[in-house]
C-alpha cells in the first residue's frame, strides 16, 4: 500500500501553506515543528522568519493562524509566548491514521520503503579462529544485527560480512604447537559440544602463546609455518581449515543462543582476500598513493602524529614482505565496491580502532575506491563496563566468556519469569527464560547510543521496573492477554468517538512509528527505536491504568479501546524485531 501519512507531517503541510500564505515572499518556510507537553505539536519557525520580515513575531503568529485550515486534521492553534504556535489535532484524525496503519496489508504499520534504496555491506560480529568468543565481542553482533534488521526492513539491499579473524602469525604457532604436542588432540574426539571443543582450542592456542614469547627457536619455527600456510602446503592448511570449521560450528551455536541469523556464505574472514593483496600494494604503489619508507610500503598524513611529532604512517605492506591488517582491509573496500557494488561500507567495529579506519578509509579516498558516490562510515560502539564502571571482568581478572554471560542471563530472566507465571509448563518457562533473557542482554546494549560506554548489570536488565525489555515485553504479553479475554469482541477503529488524554498521547505516539524507523535507520540508530518503544509501552501501561478497556461504557468504546490496544501490540512487536528480540505471547 502507498505509505500513510503521519499527523506530524500532515500539520506540517497545513502549517508551512499558512505560513507562504503569510509571507509568499519567503517561499517554502518551515515551521519547525515538533511534539509538545503544551499541546499535541508547537512550531517554533515564526521567530526567525519574522527576524528576517523585520516583524513583531506575535503578530506574524495570529496572522499565520488565520490563514490555517481547521476541521479535518487541526482542531485549533492557539499563539503562544514571543511567537510559538500551539497546535491541537482532532480525536477523528488521531483514530483515522492509526486506522489506515493497521489496514496496511504488508503488516508494516505504513512504514514506507526508501525512496531510492542502495547497497550496503554491514561489517559485523567479527569473531577470532580458535578463540574463545568474549563480552566484546557482543556490541558488534548485537548493533550490527539491529541495523541490518533496520535497513532491510525500510528496502535497502544489505550484504552481510562477518570479517573473522582467521590468518596470520598466530595460526602458524597453533598449528606448529600442535604438530610438536600431537597427545593434546586426544580429547577433541568428535563427540565433544562445539562449546566444549572451542575451549580446549582457546586453551590449546593461549599455551601455543606463552611457548612463542618464551622461546625464540619455537618462535622461527611457527614463522615458518606462517610461510607454508601462505605457500598453500597441503598438511599445513588442512590443519588451518580443520580450525576454521570447528570454529565456525562454534559460531554459529553463539549466535543461535543470541538469536541471530548468520549464515555461512557471508562469513568472510581475512583469508578471503588473500588473492588481492599483493594488487593492492601494487595499486596504491603505482598511484603514488603509498610510498617505500625503510622497506615498508607506507601511507602518511599531515593530520596522524606521535607524541614526538613525526608522521605516523599506515603500514600496508611490512618490510619483511608481509601484509598487515590495512591491507587485507584495503582489499575488502576493493571487493565490496567493485564486486558487491556497494554505495555504503558499514562497519560496526569497537571506537578504539577508530583511527585505523580513519586512515584506511582516507587511503581509499585517494586511491579513487571511495567517492561522493560510495562511502565508508564506522559505527564505532563503546566499552561493556562492569557494575563498577570498569572494563567488564571476572572476579579473576580474566575477560568474560560470551556464552557464560548469556547462560547467566537465561538462568535470571528463568527465575523471573516462574515467578509469574501462572499457567506455564517447564518447558514453556524455558523458552520465555531464553526469550527474556537474551532480550534483555540485547535491549541494554542497544538502548544506549553506541559511542557510549554502558554498564552490565544483570538484576537492573531482567527487571520488570524501568527502561528494560522485559518491561516492553510484559507490555505486549499484558495486551495479548485482554484480546485473548475479549473473545469474539473484536478490535475496531471507531474515529466518531472522543478520546481520552491518554488515549490521545497513545494513539498520537503511535502514529509516529514510521517516522521513528526511517531516522534510526538513516542514522544507524538502534537505541532511537528502543527509546521510541519504552515510551510507547510507558504510555500504554498510563492508558491501562486509566482506560478500562473491556469494561468501557459502550461496545463503541470497548471496540475502540481494543483497536488502541491491537495497533499498540503490533507496533511495540514489529518495533522490537527490528531490534533482534522476541515478544513472547505470554509471560
Amino acid at each position: 500500500m502507498a505509505s500513510v501519512t503521519s499527523l506530524t507531517a500532515s500539520v506540517h503541510q497545513r502549517l508551512a501553506s499558512a505560513l507562504s500564505a503569510t509571507l509568499p515572499e519567503t517561499g517554502a518556510a518551515d515551521p519547525l515543528l515538533r511534539r509538545s507537553d503544551r499541546a499535541d505539536f508547537q512550531a517554533n519557525g515564526i521567530l526567525a522568519l519574522a527576524k528576517k520580515a523585520k516583524g513583531n513575531p506575535r503578530e506574524l503568529a495570529a496572522q499565520v493562524v488565520g490563514h490555517v485550515v481547521t476541521g479535518d486534521v487541526i482542531k485549533d492553534v492557539e499563539v503562544s509566548g514571543p511567537g510559538f504556535l500551539n497546535v491541537t489535532v482532532t480525536d477523528r484524525a488521531i483514530t483515522e491514521n492509526l486506522a489506515a496503519r493497521a489496514a496496511d496489508p504488508d503488516g508494516r504499520l505504513g512504514v514506507p520503503y526508501a525512496e531510492q534504496p542502495g547497497t550496503t555491506v554491514i561489517d559485523y560480529a567479527q569473531p577470532n579462529v580458535a578463540k574463545e568468543m568474549h563480552v566484546g565481542h557482543l556490541r558488534s553482533a548485537v548493533i550490527g544485527d539491529s541495523v541490518v534488521q533496520l535497513l532491510e526492513f525500510t528496502g535497502e539491499n544489505v550484504v552481510r560480512r562477518h570479517h573473522i579473524g582467521d590468518w596470520g602469525t598466530q595460526f602458524g604457532m597453533l598449528i606448529q604447537y600442535l604438530d610438536e604436542h600431537p597427545h593434546e588432540l586426544d580429547h577433541r574426539a568428535s563427540e565433544v559440544s562445539g562449546e566444549e571443543a572451542m575451549s580446549n582450542l582457546d586453551r590449546l592456542y593461549k599455551a601455543a602463546r606463552r611457548l612463542f614469547d618464551s622461546d625464540e627457536e619455537f618462535k622461527t619455527r611457527a614463522r615458518r609455518r606462517v610461510v607454508d600456510l601462505q605457500a598453500g602446503d597441503a598438511h599445513t592448511v588442512a590443519m588451518w581449515q580443520k580450525f576454521v570449521d570447528e570454529s565456525k560450528i562454534y559460531f554459529f551455536s553463539v549466535f543461535e543462543k543470541l538469536d541471530m541469523e548468520v549464515r555461512d556464505p557471508d562469513i568472510v574472514g581475512e583469508s578471503g582476500y588473500n588473492d588481492m593483496l599483493a594488487e593492492t600494494c601494487r595499486l596504491l604503489e603505482e598511484s603514488g598513493v603509498a610510498v617505500r619508507s625503510e622497506g615498508a610500503l607506507c601511507v602518511f598524513f599531515d593530520d596522524v602524529r606521535g607524541p614526538d611529532g613525526n608522521q605516523v604512517p599506515l603500514i600496508v605492506q611490512k618490510s619483511d614482505g608481509g601484509y598487515g591488517y590495512a591491507a587485507t582491509d584495503l582489499s575488502a573496500i576493493r571487493d565490496r565496491v567493485f564486486n558487491l557494488k556497494a554505495n555504503t561500507l558499514l562497519y560496526v567495529v569497537d571506537a578504539r580502532q577508530s583511527l585505523h579506519f580513519k586512515m584506511v578509509f582516507e587511503t581509499a579516498r585517494r586511491a579513487g575506491w571511495l567517492n561522493d558516490d560510495v562511502t565508508a562510515y564506522q559505527l564505532a560502539f563503546g566499552t561493556v563496563l562492569g557494575k563498577d564502571g570498569k572494563p567488564f571482568k571476572t572476579r579473576e581478572g580474566e575477560t568474560v566468556r560470551l556464552v557464560d554471560l548469556l547462560d547467566e542471563a537465561i538462568e535470571r530472566a528463568s527465575a523471573v519469569v516462574r515467578e509469574k507465571a501462572q499457567d506455564l509448563s517447564e518447558e514453556e518457562i524455558a523458552e520465555r527464560g531464553a526469550q527474556v533473557g537474551i532480550g534483555a542482554v540485547k535491549y541494554a546494549d542497544l538502548s544506549t547510543s553506541a559511542i557510549r560506554d554502558y554498564k552490565f548489570d544483570l538484576d537492573q536488565m531482567v527487571s520488570l521496573n524501568g527502561d528494560t525489555s522485559v518491561y516492553l515485553q510484559y507490555a505486549y504479553a499484558r495486551i495479548q492477554s485482554i484480546l485473548r479475554k475479549a473473545g469474539e469482541v473484536r478490535p475496531a477503529a471507531r474515529p466518531e468517538l472522543e478520546l481520552t488524554q491518554a488515549e490521545r498521547a497513545l494513539g498520537l505516539h503511535a502514529d509516529a512509528f514510521a517516522e521513528t524507523v526511517r531516522e534510526a535507520a538513516e542514522e544507524y540508530a538502534p537505541h532511537k527505536l528502543a527509546a521510541y518503544l519504552y515510551q510507547l509501552a510507558s504510555l500504554y501501561t498510563s492508558f491501562y491504568d486509566k482506560c478500562p478497556v473491556l469494561k468501557a461504557k459502550t461496545p463503541e468504546q470497548v471496540a475502540n479501546r481494543l483497536f488502541l490496544c491491537d495497533v499498540t501490540a503490533r507496533t511495540l512487536h514489529q518495533g522490537m524485531a527490528l531490534l533482534g528480540i522476541r515478544t513472547p505471547e505470554r509471560l
